[in-house]
């Protein structure tokens, strides 16, 4: 047999997704270059590893053995990569994040200067609503959580990096008050949605749902194409805000204020890794805030 690493890994990702398409899309490769690969990794047996029924894709009995002992080949290549790293003085392993969906517009710079400093450290961020980042992090299968809300049922230790602001967001200024215009939240188990809720109870209104959509770029893009307002935090439409856009509608009791801060379960063991970042962190969030986005001040 004369397989590649590559192969490994392409038929590993493909038994996890399931999909020829989202093996691609997750490994950032065209669906033609997995297909080519998978198939030459399945010309090396004469038994198969897969089976296409309909449009679906079932790993055969042969083909979950086979995984199994490639994830065994992948972890020897990380381990031997891990150990050449360390003995040569560098820092390596994995660092493991839980993102929600807008703090995809923050974590990426308080990574940054880590990551150009330590090379061999493999970096996973999972961007998902904050529902899920909370069951990643309960499940204790991430570092770290970034989260804009506390969670309130589980025990955690947290460093504060950046405050963030929510607004009620139009495609035009408009003088109607928030309770006579269409509103678009986010889907149930997202932070900025519990904040919106939040701020509509506190105040009792009686608002006017508009719909429901699943990220904050598909509330953007509604809110654009003037199917209706929404409250947004501002870190995540500041281009929309400066070409016009998008219009920040003036509205008592807003904006709503929130911290963006990095969590973890109370009494974790750090890996190397998670240890040496949250030094990092404490060492240079103030700057990077200060030259990242001081621009938010304005609002």
């Amino acid at each position: 047999m004369n397989y590649t690493l590559n192969q490994l890994q392409i038929f590993l990702k493909v038994v996890e997704t399931l999909s020829v398409t989202k093996a691609a899309e997750e490994l950032h490769l065209s669906q033609p270059a997995v297909s080519i690969q998978l198939k030459n990794f399945q010309d090396q047996f004469e038994i198969p590893l897969t089976e296409v029924v309909g449009r679906k894709i079932y790993i055969t009995e042969f083909g979950k053995e086979i995984a199994t002992s490639a994830e065994s080949i992948m972890l020897g290549v990380h381990t031997m990569n891990n150990k050449t790293l360390a003995f040569k003085g560098q820092l390596s392993g994995k660092l493991k994040i839980a993102v929600v969906s807008t703090g995809k517009y923050v974590m990426p710079y308080f990574l940054n200067g880590f990551m150009q400093t330590h090379t061999g450290i493999q970096l996973n961020i999972d961007v998902t609503n904050k529902s899920m980042v909370i069951e990643s992090l309960e499940k204790n299968e991430v570092d770290f959580a970034l989260v804009s809300i506390l969670p309130a049922a589980i025990n955690i230790e947290k460093i504060d990096i950046l405050t963030n602001k929510l607004f009620l967001i139009g495609n035009t200024q408009t003088k109607l008050s928030i309770q006579d215009l269409p509103l678009i939240f986010r889907e149930k188990g997202s932070g900025t949605r519990q904040a919106m809720e939040q701020f509509i109870q506190k105040n009792k209104l009686s608002i006017q749902k508009k719909m429901e959509l699943s990220t904050n770029e598909a509330v953007k893009q509604a809110i654009i194409a003037g199917l209706g307002y929404s409250i947004m935090p501002i870190i995540g439409i500041k281009n929309e805000v400066i070409n016009k856009q998008l219009f920040i509608i003036p509205t008592k009791g807003l904006p709503i204020k929130t911290t963006w801060s990095l969590i973890w379960l109370k009494g974790k063991k750090h890996s190397p890794v998670a240890e040496a970042y949250l030094k990092y962190l404490k060492q240079e969030k103030n700057q990077v805030a200060k030259t990242i986005f001081s621009w938010s001040d304005q609002y």
